[in-house]
Formats: C-alpha cells, structure tokens, sequence
C-alpha cells in the first residue's frame, strides 16, 4: 500500500453564478445558484452512502471474475482511491457507516464480502484506510481485466496516480469522466462494468448522468452500469432513479435493480443526505435477492431513527 494517501481535502465548491436568464436590473442583485449537493468522495468517505455502493461494487466484481475473460471497468468519476481515517477535513462520517460494521461477528455475507476486502486494504486489523472504488476494483481485477479510473481535480489525480502508479492494466485519465466514457466502449472483449457517482455539485449533474448512461447503452447494451444517486428532498434527486429505468426499458438485456438504503430522518429546510440508491443495469442474476435480504439488515445498523429502511425494486 502506497504510503500517499488522501488526508481528506476539502470538498470542491464552486463560487456561486448568475441563472443565465439575462442582463441583471439596476438596484436588483442577480440570483444565485448554489452547488446542489458537493459530495466529494475525500469529504465522506466510509458514510452509509459509501457502503451501500462500495457493497453493490464488491458483488458486481466478484461476478464478473466467475468468467475466466477480461474485462473493463469504467469509474467516471474516481476520487482520490484511498482517504485516511481522521483526515483533517473529513466529517467523520465513517463512524456511522463502516464504523459500525467493523468489529461485528454476524455480518451477512454480502456485507461480510465488503468489510473482508477493507480489511485485506488494511491489512493489521485496524482501520486506518477507507478505500475508495479504484482501491476496491484493484484488489479484486485480475491480470487479463483493465480499469480506467477518470477523475476532474487535478488535486485527487495526483494521489490517485501516486496510489496505482506503474500498475500495468490501470489506465487513469484527467478530465470530465462523462466525456471519457464513450470513446472508452465498447469493451474489446464485450465485457465491461461502468460505475457512475458524481458529485452532484449542480442540477446539470442529474441530467448528465441521464445521458451518459443512454450513451454506453447505445455502444454497449450489455453493460453492466452502476449508478449512484443521493436521497435528498430536491426533486432532481427524487426522479433521477425513474428517468434511468425508463431509459433502460426495451434497451438492457438483463432487467435493472434499484438498492435503496434509508438512514437519516429528514431534516428542516430540506437539507441533508438521507441515504442513497444503486441503480444497476444488466446486473447479476444473484445481486438482486442477496440485496433484498441484507439492505433490511443494513438499515436496522446503520439507521440513525427509527424510520430508517432498507428496500430493493427491480424490472425489466
């Protein structure tokens, strides 16, 4: 384990801009538009959200390693890979995600195959490392798979390049992982995972995970593509999951699931991140029923009230 890790770095904002809707009046100040949710892996890494995908992305891996041929995995929007417990501009959020699964003996199996693999990144029994999705994906490819880890700020892809550095079948890419997607499908060996998690800074977001997951089903219908999406009180949020099943009917092959993992009570003013969904296209025929049994379990341990719950749907 490289000895670089991310210390936390303080979440990307952006400095808030006019709604483009015209010149502004004398005396009248212009409308402000603020980042929607600004969910910088570093910022909260090891939360509940964190576990959620990171549990999904250990299944869909485990899959695709049954198969003896490669594969590609696409991770649009990377992260650093791995944060330091502790760091100093981290929220602490692990304690109440990975935090409470850690020293527990009656894990599931789903979930025990997840907290396995933070402990093989860990290594002494303590938890030091909160890998992030390029960490896991490397633990679990093999020689014959490839990832292709994008990342936007350059801050993150320094520790990233420091962290997976000279490892053959890694290719990491500056820049807008919804650009780097196309050109990237379809796999050569038509076998391929692409994880999406942006995040989510502008309303744009919502609309651009939208449509780049109609591009990859395009290219590559048989794509395996996990998609996360947090529960907020903000209507882009709300209708993301159901935008992304009505792309995906009479396109995927394998139906869809949808992994919704409710935690937090929500809050007044409608801010705050509840919970999450991993919505996955083409998925495992076994993903769906393990899910349907663990995410009840999940939410009984990770709930912070008495209202949190754990649910999965599914379609074709």
């Amino acid at each position: 384990m490289p000895s670089m890790l991310s210390g936390g770095a303080r979440p990307f904002t952006r400095k808030p801009t006019g709604t483009g809707c015209g010149p502004t009046k004398p005396g009248f100040p212009r409308m402000k538009q603020w980042p929607m949710l600004a969910y910088r892996h570093a910022f909260h890494a090891g939360n509940h959200a964190d576990v959620l995908k990171h549990l999904v992305l250990v299944q869909l891996l485990q899959h695709l390693n049954q198969k003896d041929k490669g594969y590609r995995v696409i991770d649009t929007h990377a992260g650093a890979g791995a944060y330091r417990v502790g760091g100093a501009q981290q929220q602490q959020e692990w304690v109440d995600g990975i935090g409470r699964l850690w020293g527990r003996s009656d894990l599931p199996p789903g979930v025990q195959a997840y907290v396995d693999l933070v402990k093989a990144v860990n290594g002494d029994g303590k938890l030091k490392v909160l890998p992030g999705s390029p960490l896991i994906a490397q633990h679990l490819m093999r020689a014959q798979d490839e990832l292709h880890a994008c990342e936007l700020h350059p801050t993150d892809l320094r520790q990233l390049e420091k962290l997976l550095a000279d490892i053959r079948h890694i290719h990491i890419h500056l820049g807008d992982g919804y650009q780097k997607l196309g050109p990237l499908l379809p796999p050569p060996t038509r076998r391929g995972l692409i994880l999406i998690d942006p995040p989510y800074e502008l309303k744009t977001d919502y609309a651009r995970v939208l449509a780049a997951v109609r591009e990859a089903l395009q290219k590559f219908p048989d794509a395996v593509i996990a998609v996360w999406i947090p529960q907020l009180q903000r209507l882009e949020a709300q209708q993301l999951p159901q935008r992304l099943k009505n792309a995906f009917k009479g396109v995927v092959k394998k139906g869809w699931i949808d992994a919704q993992l409710s935690v937090v009570s929500p809050q007044g003013g409608g801010f705050g991140l509840l919970g999450s969904h991993m919505v996955v296209a083409n998925p495992p025929h076994t993903l769906g029923p393990m899910l349907a049994q663990e995410l009840p379990w999940l939410a009984e341990v990770l709930g912070q009230y008495p209202g949190a719950k754990g649910s999965l749907s599914a379609g074709t």
